[in-house]
């Protein structure tokens, strides 16, 4: 099974633990991190932003990413979240498979 890190960014460091949470709470992720005071430099809508956001990192199965990026939009405050699958080529195999006993087939997504 591929292990893969979802990235996605929130308004504040609330609503990331938020979403966070309630994909580990969903066996959607293993595991969530969040990292506040981030500086995004981005343009929406025609015009140059500079605003504060938080990052979220997710682990998760390759198998999962769709579900999970579905569930982060439902929960997003966002019109368009930033939501991006990375792929993860390597790494400690131990916690690799403990990714995968986290969100693998053995355990059902909620409906």
């Amino acid at each position: 099974m591929a292990c893969v890190l979802l990235y996605v960014t929130a308004g504040d460091a609330d609503e990331a633990a938020r979403i966070g949470r309630a994909l580990v709470e969903e066996r959607l992720v293993a595991c969530a991190n969040v990292i506040p005071g981030v500086r995004s430099i981005y343009r929406w809508e025609g015009t140059v932003r500079d605003e504060g956001e938080a990052v979220l990192i997710a682990k998760t199965i390759e198998s999962r990413a769709e579900a999970a990026t579905a569930r982060i939009k439902a929960l997003h405050g966002y019109d368009l979240p930033c939501v991006v699958v990375l792929p993860l080529i390597g790494g400690n195999a131990d916690f690799l498979r403990w990714i995968e006993s986290e969100t693998g087939p053995g355990e059902a997504p909620p409906d």
